[in-house]
């Protein structure tokens, strides 16, 4: 039985991977610096594209948190350390040549193609 090739056998060569391990550790500072530093790298945009759902659950949650008295009030700090905590390990992931998704956020969406 033969297995289907995935997604990352065919888009992330070794190359581009070495090649771009900084820009792809430093899209989780600034999610945009690998679309204009190495627009056509995959792996880059890969991990743009994780930091960007990040800044988008960090932004989200912390309005929905900051809506809600007291409880979203005192559940916010949590949340903010688990954002950091994800931020962490993509930052680990982008330098280190790794082709992960986040936890938890990392397969709901793919905004940058």
């Amino acid at each position: 039985m033969a297995t289907q090739p995935t997604q990352t056998d065919n888009i992330y060569t070794a190359e581009d991977i070495e090649k771009n391990k900084t820009m792809a550790g430093l899209a989780y500072f600034l999610f945009f610096l690998p679309l204009l530093a190495c627009p056509d790298s995959g792996y880059a945009k890969f991990h743009a594209n994780q930091s960007l759902l990040l800044v988008i659950a960090a932004i989200v949650g912390n309005i929905v948190l900051g809506i809600i008295p007291v409880l979203g009030w005192i559940l916010m700090p949590f949340y903010n350390i688990g954002i950091l905590v994800l931020g962490i390990i993509g930052l680990i992931n982008g330098f280190g040549g790794k082709v992960k998704h986040l936890p938890v956020i990392g397969k709901l969406f793919t905004i940058i193609k």
